[in-house]
């Protein structure tokens, strides 16, 4: 199996590095200059804090995760802390290196955390490239359990009940005990020959894992067996070539009501019903990032940067917005009024909900931002990728 990496700090999977790897006769898209707007919503940064060294240039989907009145932010190597969420004093910090003597670590070329952080049932999960998983208490950041998983964790792992699921690079779901970390199931799917590099977390609902495959489906996996109830495919593959056939559904799908939301890179963007997966509606876009949601609204960030607000319930487009093309943003999330992204600069713009204006911009770090923003009530939250997480908030 073949791997693409989708991101290389300020080069995403666009047309560009296609090119470079496939023919030389397509030229590079230019990367969008910010220009002037008319502001109407001004962000400020009300505090920031230093987590480790960030992730580098490398390709990483951490991100805050909040609960318990915490605000939990690892770093690639293999730093874990814990802040308040009200004041961003530090509650608690571990460290990898400190915490596993017994070289596992070492044994696996370091932490290499990209998977993560997730806070449920009283503890912090967090996952690597080289397959380790591990729990730590959320109240005092103890080790609870570790294992190694059957391939790289590259994506948030799924608190189900009494289960957590992490999809792995290798194309399986593996699920462990929250308790204690025993192995209890792992579903496994086919990949094909070339795949993005990356993987998306599963979705839980109703004792059933929503999961997003490499080969463009969606499948639900029943949480007591490991068994699929159904799978659908959201795109099918075409073309004469590899990199045209890539489909990989590489995001988390998004339940809303009695549907789940879901795009492909290469494919579709689609409604399906979540009891049986017939598919209501799809659209064509193209996509490897998170989807949003606001009332009847869906946000969709393209692969090529592109913004678009497409109806949920038939799937037509509200408004698109190209004035950020190719600035690698981050996924989208609607906050107040607004659909917020983030850039390959730092800096968080702010668009109107109604119809896709700039209305408020803000540099919160130059190192840039790579990941999804975080809505905790009226904060914003993002990490850097130098190390810091950063709160924003309206005034």
């Amino acid at each position: 199996m073949k791997s693409w990496c989708k991101t290389l700090f300020a080069c995403g999977l666009s047309i560009g590095m296609l090119s470079a790897c496939s023919s030389n006769d397509v030229e590079e898209e230019p990367v969008a200059e910010l220009t002037e707007i008319e502001a109407s919503v001004f962000p400020e940064v009300s505090w920031s804090a230093n987590v480790g060294d960030g992730v580098g240039d490398y390709y990483s989907r951490l991100r805050p995760a909040a609960r318990y009145d915490k605000l939990f932010v690892a770093d690639r190597y293999g730093k874990v802390v814990a802040f308040d969420e009200a004041t961003g004093k530090k509650a608690w910090e571990q460290d990898f290196s400190a915490v596993f003597r017994d070289n596992i670590l070492a044994k696996n070329k370091g932490a290499r955390l990209a998977g993560g952080v997730t806070a449920a049932r009283n503890k912090v999960f967090v996952g690597g490239e080289s397959g380790l998983v591990a729990a730590f208490d959320a109240e005092t950041g103890e080790k609870v359990w570790h294992v190694i998983a059957g391939g790289e964790v590259l994506s948030a792992p799924t608190v189900g009940e009494d289960i957590v699921v992490v999809n792995t690079g290798s194309g399986t779901l593996e699920a462990f005990n929250v308790d204690d970390g025993e192995k209890r199931w792992v579903y496994e799917n086919q990949l094909p020959t070339l795949t993005l590099r990356g993987t998306g977390s599963a979705a839980f609902d109703a004792g059933g894992f929503f999961v997003g495959t490499a080969d463009g489906k969606i499948a639900v996996v029943i949480k007591t067996n490991g068994q699929a109830a159904w799978e659908q495919a959201i795109y099918t593959p075409s073309g004469g070539n590899e990199f045209s056939r890539m489909a990989d559904v590489d995001m988390k799908p998004l339940l809303v009501g009695e549907n789940l939301y879901a795009v492909s890179y290469n494919g579709n963007l689609v409604a399906m019903e979540t009891r049986t997966g017939r598919v209501v509606w799809t659209r064509k876009y193209s996509s490897f990032h998170e989807l949003a949601y606001s009332g009847a609204s869906l946000f969709v960030v393209d692969d090529h940067s592109r913004i678009y607000s497409v109806d949920r319930r038939n799937g037509l487009e509200l408004w698109n917005n190209v004035e950020l093309a190719n600035r690698n943003l981050t996924a989208a999330i609607a906050f107040k009024n607004y659909v917020v992204v983030g850039d390959f600069e730092g800096y968080l713009h702010f668009l109107s909900k109604s119809d896709g204006k700039i209305v408020g911009r803000v540099q919160v770090d130059s190192s840039g931002l790579y990941s999804q923003p975080l809505v905790v009530n009226d904060n914003l939250y993002v990490q850097t990728r130098n190390g810091q997480v950063v709160r924003v908030t309206l005034p």
